[in-house]
């Protein structure tokens, strides 16, 4: 399974499918996405490969944490993301994933500002803020 940017030059491996895949309606996510959520696909570092190059993007959390954005010089895509709440993992952008797939959101969070018509009936948990 493979996650790319648009232009190519930015792609990911990935082992497979995750069962850790998550929706976020955080405004941050909403102007990096610039759609009502980031959707995002959840890997222990070391099951991924990164090729190409990556620019870096990091912004302050509303719980006081770092997340850092991984995104194409090229196209400006963003592909891939870690944060400092969970250090252990890559969140790799749902609609990055070159292959069809069955991913669905089993979670969704910071539905405080989740926009009126999005429903996520995937997801088995809901939090108002991030997941503590």
């Amino acid at each position: 399974m493979k996650a790319s940017c648009q232009c190519g030059q930015l792609t990911v491996d990935l082992p497979g499918s995750t069962a850790a895949v998550v929706a976020c309606h955080c405004i941050a996510c909403q102007r990096r996405t610039g759609s009502p959520f980031g959707l995002a696909a959840y890997y222990p570092h070391e099951q991924i490969t990164v090729h190409g190059e990556a620019r870096r993007f990091d912004r302050k959390t509303d719980l006081d944490g770092i997340f850092e954005n991984y995104f194409c010089p090229t196209c400006g895509s963003t592909v891939y993301f870690k944060g400092s709440k969970n250090p252990d993992v890559t969140g790799i952008a749902i609609g990055a994933i070159v292959d069809p797939h069955d991913m669905v959101p089993v979670r969704s969070v910071w539905e405080q500002s989740r926009h009126s018509w999005v429903t996520i009936p995937t997801a088995l948990q809901h939090f108002d803020k991030g997941r503590v």
